[in-house]
């Protein structure tokens, strides 16, 4: 009898320590309907700042025009290869004349040597920039894999080239930072037979799905940002069998988060968070100013992902174009995942790593305005421009991407506690009346503030 009550015993507290083991266990089921009733994890909805890293074959010739063209695609750089099979005339013309016409792309592998590449200094420079995740491309259109994948042989950074692991170096040294990482996949492949119309079904099969649970099994990404969907629908692509591995099965079924883009139709309707990049959007459903699912906008600080060396000064964002930027996408609800490309050789351009010290900096003066922030839903209309907005629990905060010279009133506020300037130690003189709240700008030198660029009023305890 005691046996049996011991047993009953035990069996209930695994029953119990199963239940609470795993708040995410759920039976997630092949198809969208199913598949989209996954909640967010809530790590990615706070985190709102992580840095896209770009690096590839595609970083040797490191070319893309960037006057002259039109659309987005023309200066990326790390579509190189497939503007050489367009035959696109500006690629055409300048590999011709730098490389010969006899030079292929895979030539271009053995000189992808990442020879000065140190991942632990990669990884401190993006800690200092105050991001929270990294976001690297494991395999881009052009199929070369930064990981030793047994799916493309003598095409990876272990087989050519750095003849390293660098997904894997990466991963270790950014998770020792104390950072969350993820990893691009590309769902096509430029130079793959199997892809195509006819034989899709055995790409996925043989190719593309054992590729990317290879990438989870080893690797563990929080993250997976597929792209290279609009070939196919996600039926072809069978893209819900494979999401509902990863949210019942995988390694990091508790904690990923995956973007929209697995098949031509699902961008903006499906995923866990939807993307758009240098604002280019291509549907428009739930991302707006007040979007009800989350978003991130991705982009680089030039006009490109991948490196480009002919990028010039303007063709690069200011740290005031940056973190204006930042500003405007979280106070709209969304996260910001900026993009660095290395060269070839493995260091980051002086510009991209003063541009990502510089939003380091505000951060750190700044950050309790962005991190773990919502939108405030009762913002006023009727502000004065450059003035964006951003909630945590009772705590306002009011961002001026210009320095106010007078009085700041804000609508909809009847009451509230301290107000202060952040960075700034001195009391500030405020007042609230029918009007709504009035804060009066501190008279200050440049010197005598902690930051640049954009200052944050906090607004503790206030009603509305």
């Amino acid at each position: 009898m005691l046996n049996k009550t011991v047993k009953s015993v035990v069996i209930l507290i695994f029953f119990i320590v199963g239940l609470f083991s795993d708040s995410f266990a759920q039976n997630f089921k092949p198809n969208w309907e199913s598949l989209d009733k996954r909640p967010v994890p809530e790590w990615w909805k706070q985190a709102k700042f992580g840095i896209f890293i770009h690096w590839g074959v595609y970083s040797v010739p490191a070319y893309a025009p960037v006057d002259g063209v039109e659309g987005a695609y023309e200066k990326y750089s790390e579509h190189y290869q497939n503007r050489l099979i367009q035959k696109n005339r500006l690629f055409v013309q300048h590999h011709e004349n730098y490389f010969g016409k006899n030079f292929t792309y895979q030539d271009f592998a053995p000189m992808f040597k990442a020879e000065y590449f140190e991942p632990d200094e990669w990884s401190e420079l993006i800690k200092m920039s105050g991001a929270k995740y990294v976001v690297l491309t494991s395999k881009h259109h052009d199929g070369f894999a930064l990981w030793p994948s047994e799916q493309s042989p003598n095409w990876n950074s272990v087989d050519q080239g750095p003849h390293r692991d660098i997904v894997g170096e990466l991963t270790t040294s950014v998770r020792k930072k104390g950072l969350r990482m993820g990893l691009y996949y590309s769902l096509l492949e430029w130079n793959q037979a199997t892809y195509n119309p006819v034989t899709i079904s055995k790409w996925v099969d043989d190719h593309m799905i054992p590729q990317l649970k290879d990438l989870v099994i080893r690797y563990k990404p929080e993250i997976i940002f597929a792209d290279g969907e609009w070939d196919y629908t996600s039926e072809e692509l069978k893209s819900a069998n494979f999401l509902s591995w990863l949210y019942n099965d995988s390694p990091v079924r508790q904690t990923v988060v995956v973007n929209d883009r697995w098949g031509k139709e699902t961008r903006s309707k499906h995923g866990d968070y939807y993307t758009t990049e240098y604002d280019l959007i291509h549907d428009k459903t739930g991302i707006g100013e007040k979007a009800n699912h989350p978003w991130e906008e991705s982009r680089g600080i030039g006009t490109s992902y991948g490196y480009n060396q002919f990028e010039r000064i303007d063709n690069y964002s200011s740290s005031k174009q940056l973190i204006d930027l930042l500003i405007e996408k979280v106070s709209n609800g969304g996260n910001l995942l900026l993009d660095i490309g290395p060269k070839a050789d493995g260091l980051i351009p002086v510009i991209m790593q003063e541009r990502l010290l510089d939003i380091g900096k505000w951060l750190k003066v700044n950050g309790e305005a962005i991190y773990n922030t919502t939108v405030w839903d009762a913002r006023p209309v009727n502000v004065k421009a450059g003035i964006k907005f951003t909630m945590n629990k009772n705590n306002l905060y009011i961002i001026c991407t210009a320095w106010p010279s007078s009085p700041l009133l804000i609508n909809g506020i009847i009451k509230t506690g301290k107000v202060s300037l952040l960075g700034y130690d001195k009391k500030l003189k405020f007042s609230v009346n029918k009007a709504g709240l009035s804060i009066t700008p501190p008279t200050v030198s440049p010197g005598n503030l902690l930051c640049d660029h954009a200052w944050v009023f906090k607004v503790e305890n206030f009603m509305q």
